[in-house]
């Protein structure tokens, strides 16, 4: 056997030139059969590199000139080694059958991911559908306004009256102030502006050109539940509702202020103030209230659209039922947890109305705590025995376990 110093390679003795390269044999270079031993050098590692660098492009450079000169002879040689080698390796035992399972394997395992990638999220439960399309239907520039300054007199907290409390009267339980009253003089102009006359059950008309009452009368005035009235600070008497300031009774009739019919103030009939009748304040047939003073800012007492906060209430509002809101995949697949706060209003009509979102979560999250506050029953609060609506605030924690 001789062996080519170019490429390595063995071939039988009857070969003058090795037939992959064109590289001649000596005769010198049979293949010697003796057994010797390698030595590892110790030379350092950077020097071993090197040397084995050259020795790499040197091959490289033997391999060019082989194939520059018979590129076809060089090329089937080289094919005809790696079939070869190809065959030496396939021939062994169990190598082809392992190397087929593991491409099966692969294969198995970038398809099943494809499929999973490419499938649609199934929603949580059956009602998820529903729920959403609760959630876009939601439009808050459309939705009600409640407000709070709706009530009867010119001041503050409660329903009716003049005064800073939030109750109705004078008498000691509690109770609903009712009556009314309204007057004018046929005046081309609205009422004017100004302050309420003493509370008296004395009836008399009203001069608003004046500061005080004509002192024929000194004991005449508006027929109002003390605990509601307030000394106004103006000059003269009017209807402090009212941004008119010139001097007039109003289109009414019966000498008092305003659109009315009587000796009151407003649009109602009769000694007291507003809307309603035969004195006092309140709307409908006049009736003492009570729970101490009481004030509110607006012309109508019974005003839907009044909303409580919880102080002023006599009952809250009961939740019989509060859905849970559920999670999204956006949510849970980029794992948001946290807490969305809601203000809402409880209403009179047993619904939840008027959602503002506080605090926002991400990935629908907000819009699902919506879609439950909106499922909520509950039984609307009361103030002095009547339903009435009230704010509430929500909180919703979203979590996982």
């Amino acid at each position: 056997m001789r062996r080519c110093k170019v490429c390595g390679e063995q071939f039988e003795t009857l070969f003058s030139f090795c037939p992959i390269d064109g590289t001649r044999f000596g005769y010198s270079e049979a293949l010697h059969s003796e057994f010797t031993l390698t030595m590892v050098s110790e030379v350092g590692l950077i020097h071993r590199l090197v040397v084995e660098l050259n020795f790499l492009i040197e091959e490289v450079k033997q391999a060019w000139l082989s194939f520059r000169d018979r590129p076809v002879a060089f090329t089937t040689n080289q094919l005809g080694q790696l079939r070869k080698w190809l065959s030496q390796i396939l021939g062994r035992q169990h190598v082809l059958s392992g190397l087929l399972t593991a491409i099966l394997l692969v294969s198995s395992i970038i398809l099943s991911v494809l499929l999973l990638e490419n499938r649609p999220p199934r929603s949580i439960r059956e009602t998820g559908a529903d729920e959403i399309a609760d959630t876009v239907t939601i439009d808050f520039q459309d939705a009600p306004k409640p407000s709070s300054d709706s009530g009867m007199g010119a001041g503050k907290r409660g329903r009716v009256g003049f005064e800073r409390g939030s109750g109705e009267g004078s008498r000691p339980v509690p109770a609903r102030a009712k009556g009314g009253g309204g007057g004018g003089l046929h005046d081309q102009t609205s009422a004017s502006q100004g302050r309420l006359p003493q509370p008296s059950v004395i009836p008399a008309p009203i001069p608003v050109v004046f500061a005080r009452m004509p002192p024929a009368l000194p004991a005449a005035g508006l027929d109002i539940d003390p605990a509601l009235w307030r000394n106004l600070n103006y000059a003269s008497y009017g209807d402090p509702r009212t941004q008119s300031t010139t001097a007039s009774n109003g289109p009414g009739d019966g000498g008092g202020v305003g659109n009315g019919n009587g000796t009151g103030i407003g649009e109602g009939d009769g000694p007291g103030f507003g809307r309603g009748k035969n004195g006092n304040i309140g709307g409908g047939e006049k009736s003492l209230g009570g729970g101490e003073k009481g004030g509110a800012q607006g012309n109508y007492p019974n005003a839907p659209d009044r909303v409580y906060s919880p102080p002023e209430v006599t009952t809250r509002a009961r939740v019989l039922s509060k859905p849970e809101p559920q999670y999204t995949e956006e949510a849970r697949r980029n794992q948001i947890t946290g807490t969305v706060i809601l203000r809402v209003v409880f209403s009179r009509s047993g619904e939840v109305t008027s959602i503002r979102a506080i605090q926002t979560l991400s990935d629908g999250l907000t819009e699902k705590a919506i879609a439950a506050a909106r499922r909520i029953r509950f039984v609307p609060a009361t103030r002095n025995g009547q339903t009435v609506s009230m704010y509430m605030q929500l909180e919703y924690n979203f979590n996982l376990y």
